[in-house]
């Protein structure tokens, strides 16, 4: 709790309690008559009925850091008591800590929380997203939150290219860790922006001072380059099949009859490997054990 700054203005900190708490009862007192909702049907429901945070701000008399503390506290209460519906118990969670952030917009606790409850708890990435959105809007120089919605983008939801988006953000915060780059090239990667990832991989490698970083950005160029060549390759196939009915026997008939200019080798200057039954083409090895 944030207490220090009542004994500045002479109160009693047990006073402003008690009357934060019998102002905050009368108004969803009178809220909850006039929606003629039981507090038993939604247990702590007292925030729900709360029209915006910019409104009880303007009532806090100046107290609105320690106002955002009881809510939280309420609000983590709340979203732990499992006996209520989820259906229920989630429908108001974008309200209750958009009340937090309006209090206290500086308050950091709150938009990591409410995110987590919301893509683990309600199931619900997008709002997740919303509320880390919030957080860095509120808080520009904060990259915990778009290298946390990279991370819910990528391990969650599976959307890589939500991830390179966050992740590209976060790194070029200052004071991001160094590794948020190496998460949006590998986003990059599997969000199929090749290039991108390619060039990112590079910088990497070519500013990396120690040696486990280059060994990792080195593994991750030829795994890029091995899916840029495949592409190309398998595309290749695809039209030889297209004319001549079948696939080629050799990778080399795909320069012969025009369909390649010249046959690309892996990173390591090693030929594909190609399986002319099937028309698959793979890298030589897996790139983590070169």
């Amino acid at each position: 709790m944030r207490l220090s700054f009542f004994k500045e203005k002479g109160f009693s900190s047990v006073f402003l309690v008690l009357f934060l708490l019998l102002m905050g009862g009368a108004y969803v007192a009178t809220q909850l008559k006039i929606n003629q909702i039981s507090r038993q049907k939604i247990p702590g429901s007292s925030v729900i009925y709360i029209p915006s945070g910019k409104y009880l701000k303007y009532a806090s008399f100046g107290y609105s850091s320690f106002l955002a503390d009881m809510i939280y506290i309420w609000a983590i209460q709340y979203y732990s008591t499992y006996t209520i519906s989820a259906a229920e118990r989630y429908k108001y969670l974008d309200h209750i800590f958009s009340i937090i952030s309006e209090l206290d917009p500086h308050y950091l606790d709150p938009y990591d929380i409410g995110a987590l409850i919301a893509v683990y708890e309600a199931r619900n990435p997008e709002l997740g997203f919303k509320i880390l959105d919030r957080g860095l809007e509120n808080n520009p120089e904060q990259w915990i939150f778009p290298f946390s919605a990279g991370h819910y983008a990528q391990l969650v939801k599976k959307d890589f290219k939500t991830a390179q988006h966050y992740y590209k953000i976060a790194m070029e915060i200052e004071g991001a860790p160094e590794h948020a780059k190496r998460l949006y090239a590998n986003a990059a990667f599997k969000a199929m922006d090749f290039e991108t990832s390619w060039q990112t991989w590079q910088e990497v490698y070519n500013t990396a001072e120690d040696e486990r970083t280059k060994k990792i950005a080195s593994n991750h160029l030829y795994q890029v380059k091995a899916g840029i060549d495949i592409k190309m390759i398998q595309e290749a196939i695809q039209a030889y099949k297209a004319r001549y009915d079948h696939n080629p026997l050799k990778l080399s008939q795909l320069v012969s009859t025009g369909f390649l200019k010249s046959l690309p080798k892996d990173f390591d200057g090693t030929d594909y490997l190609y399986d002319s039954q099937t028309g698959e083409v793979k890298a030589p090895t897996i790139p983590w054990k070169r």
